[in-house]
């Protein structure tokens, strides 16, 4: 990397919330002289130039031609704060190509085609750093990348979703239903009118794909993660949670088992002891055990403008310090192959269930085949809100460590029983140390 001397221009891609941010930051900080060499915004490329804006930009070009950033000569570091796979793929590709290092928040390109984007970038002696893709202002890729590589990492577990961890918050201390936290969560403007990609877990997904790959040195396809959301999480589970002990989140993790790597994210019991289970509101979290470091904890704010113009304006200012100092290792994260990664299938843990059983003798002992059936052995059982007109009551299982394949066949057992009206819910439970 050439020394540079001198302005160190910056040309945004995205002027929406989180853009407008990063752009307000960088402006007030050349006001205020916080940095050295200076940075100057010099472009902003947006969708509607005619959209009025509150933000003031003076000097700054705003433009709908993303070409008076991408080729402008002047420009040095391109941050990509737009989101979505297209265009900023494109965008992205043509800056490192140009030779323009690239900041970039976005977590679904990053996970579909984030190892094209970092050859590129090595092959074309450019930066990509993305720490503002996972986590918001929590710093965890640069401690994954850095920090952490004398270790061999065990296990990722994580609340990255702040959308689901408020509404599943919501429902955990007031015993509000889905429908109810998630109307409150979008009039907050913590989810979007269509919340498809937080409450059906596709934004945690790309997320656990990006902390894996770093972690791991392992690609794991979009394909290959298990993805389940909160639709199915009624308020009787937390209710019946409490009473075991237990809270419910939406758990990212990427873990070795059976000697390869098995990532997925789903609702889960916490136990309500452990650290991960008084993460709430919109706050993110992440634990990292290492073979070395034992596990290590971070957290804070997930989202939102402010944290995330932190992480992006973090990647900038270690690019300009790269910049004046001279070459900086490469950031090509090139994956080894020594971990294979692995179906759900083989995921090893204990379960909740919950089904509409008929009041009388004999259903738990056709229950209890069926799971027997599958190498299931059961752990607890409770009879709870018994409906005495209908002749039915829940039936709450918790079961012993077993295996996510036999579960499942389990399952469709237990579902056709003549004893069971209805089968309502599972949910994989979580272990730790002192709680297994």
């Amino acid at each position: 990397m050439k020394r540079s001397s001198g302005e160190i221009g910056v040309g945004l891609l995205g002027l929406g919330v989180v853009g407008s941010a990063v752009a307000e930051a960088l402006v007030r900080r050349g006001e205020a002289g916080l940095d050295s060499p200076p940075l100057r915004l010099r472009a902003a490329v947006v969708r509607d130039v005619k959209k009025p804006r509150a933000l003031k930009l003076p000097g700054v070009t705003v433009t709908a031609d993303p070409v008076k950033v991408l080729s402008d000569p002047s420009v040095s570091i391109v941050v990509e704060v737009m989101g979505g796979e297209q265009p900023a793929f494109d965008y992205i590709s043509q800056a490192l190509r140009a030779g323009k290092h690239v900041v970039t928040a976005n977590k679904e390109v990053l996970c579909k085609r984030g190892p094209e984007l970092e050859a590129t970038a090595a092959s074309h002696g450019a930066r990509l750093y993305y720490e503002a893709s996972v986590g918001g202002g929590i710093p965890i890729l640069g401690p994954l990348s850095n920090d952490l590589l004398a270790n061999r990492v065990l296990s990722l577990r994580a609340i990255i979703n702040g959308t689901t961890n408020y509404i599943l918050t919501k429902m955990a201390a007031g015993g509000a239903s889905f429908d109810a936290a998630l109307k409150e969560a979008q009039a907050l403007g913590y989810a979007e009118a269509d919340p498809t990609n937080d409450v059906d877990a596709f934004d945690a997904a790309y997320k656990i794909t990006v902390l894996s790959r770093l972690a791991f040195k392992t690609h794991v396809p979009l394909e290959s993660v298990y993805r389940e959301g909160i639709r199915a999480i009624h308020g009787r589970d937390f209710r019946y949670a409490k009473e075991l002990g237990f809270t419910i989140k939406l758990i990212a993790a990427a873990q070795v088992e059976h000697d390869g790597l098995i990532v997925r994210v789903h609702p889960a019991f916490v136990p309500a002891g452990a650290p991960m289970a008084n993460v709430n509101g919109v706050l993110n979290a992440v634990e990292v055990e290492g073979d070395l470091v034992g596990p290590l904890w971070f957290q804070g704010r997930g989202a939102g403008p402010q944290p995330t113009a932190s992480a992006v304006l973090g990647d900038v200012l270690r690019i300009a310090r790269e910049m004046q100092t001279g070459p900086a290792p490469a950031t090509h994260t090139d994956p080894d192959g020594k971990l294979k990664v692995l179906s759900m299938g083989e995921h090893e843990c204990r379960y909740y269930m919950r089904m509409t059983a008929h009041d009388r003798a004999g259903v738990l002992a056709k229950i209890a085949g069926a799971l027997g059936d599958a190498k299931i052995s059961i752990r607890s059982v409770l009879q709870m809100d018994t409906d005495e007109a209908k002749g039915v009551a829940d039936l709450v299982i918790m079961t012993h460590p077993a295996r996510e394949a036999n579960m499942q066949r389990a399952v469709s057992q237990i579902r056709a029983l003549d004893v069971v009206a209805s089968f309502d819910n599972l949910v994989r439970v979580e272990s730790y140390p002192d709680s297994a």
